[in-house]
């Protein structure tokens, strides 16, 4: 793993929760970081290279913690040119991969509920360029008693502006002996039930074809008492995605997702996972201590107790979606730099 340089404020690894006071220092140290914290906090920050999301929820270094009063810290080592920050609305969201170095390392950070997150979810694996260069990321969120009262923002330290309805990407070039290696952990397997398709692509949906069969969704979820702390998995031609469940409405028959099923995909429930933080450091290899950015989701936190425990050596924002090239649910996500 490459290291931050020697001068650096933020120990080497995927970050670690830091005070007011001690972020302010990593940013005047001149690092390229990236920030997760309460708007509140992230409201108070001085000028400089860093770019943030919103959320209070965090894997830190003694375990799972919930702050309005800490920052999540990592820093992008700066190993050829300068980053550069580029804000993404819905009419150039599209640009994000082909905006990226030729070879180098994107952090996208999308404000959640917002029109980007949606336009993301739905059509990030079509863009130019998707899945040619390293891109990973997380969903900005708020405190969930804040939940309709506030909106999840996005900060760029260059200029402290602060918006709601765009994405941040910091695009890090890296000479070309470093590669970006993404991994991720995705504890869900599909259980050996029904098989389970939509007929439209969408954040929600009424009906579903139940082993082809079509039938009201909820109607469906609720007869079974199915636990929806699980997802829904599929596998995108072998590598096993999640679909968290938002909320079932049974009386107006409509269940709503944290990111969007698709019409041309075959789900399953998921099998429960009985100890998660366990299982989460079992399943990192042994060189994910290396890892130098990560994020997990805040469903994770809240279902799996993460509180107080922690998921192996890696340190990160609990965040309302992670990305690794296209958007995920209960997922873990890190990222590597490799010199060869």
């Amino acid at each position: 793993m490459i290291t931050p340089p020697s001068s650096s404020t933020v120990p080497a690894g995927s970050g670690v929760l830091m005070s007011l006071e001690q972020a302010t220092q990593a940013i005047r140290s001149g690092a390229f970081l990236c920030l997760a914290a309460d708007e509140a906090l992230l409201r108070q920050l001085p000028r400089g290279n860093w770019i943030a999301g919103s959320i209070p929820y965090f894997m830190g270094q003694d375990g799972g913690e919930s702050s309005r009063q800490k920052l999540f810290v990592s820093e992008l080592p700066v190993l050829d040119a300068a980053p550069t920050l580029r804000w993404y609305g819905e009419d150039n969201l599209d640009r994000v991969a082909l905006d990226a170095p030729a070879h180098g390392l994107s952090v996208l950070i999308i404000p959640a509920f917002s029109g980007v997150h949606s336009l993301y979810a739905r059509q990030a694996p079509g863009y130019e360029d998707m899945y040619l260069k390293p891109l990973v990321g997380w969903i900005a969120g708020v405190h969930l008693d804040d939940l309709g009262s506030a909106a999840p923002v996005v900060a760029n330290g260059q200029t402290l502006e602060f918006r709601s309805d765009q994405a941040l990407a910091l695009h890090l070039p890296l000479p070309g002996n470093v590669y970006p290696r993404i991994d991720i952990v995705n504890l869900f397997q599909p259980g050996p039930g029904d098989t389970i398709r939509f007929p439209s692509t969408g954040f929600s949906a009424r009906e579903a074809y139940v082993n082809g069969q079509l039938c009201d969704f909820a109607q469906y979820l609720g007869e079974r008492a199915i636990d929806t702390r699980l997802p829904l998995v599929a596998d995108y031609s072998g590598a096993l995605v999640n679909v968290s469940f938002k909320g079932v409405d049974a009386a107006h028959g409509q269940v709503d997702f944290y990111a969007p099923v698709f019409d041309d995909v075959e789900y399953r429930l998921a099998q429960p996972v009985p100890d998660a933080a366990r299982a989460f450091g079992q399943g990192l290899p042994a060189d994910a201590r290396a890892a130098g950015w990560s994020c997990n989701c805040i469903l994770n936190y809240l279902h799996a107790n993460l509180e107080g425990q922690r998921t192996g050596p890696l340190t990160g924002p609990m965040t309302f979606g992670e990305i690794a090239y296209q958007l995920l649910n209960q997922t873990l996500v890190y990222v590597s730099l490799e010199a060869v």
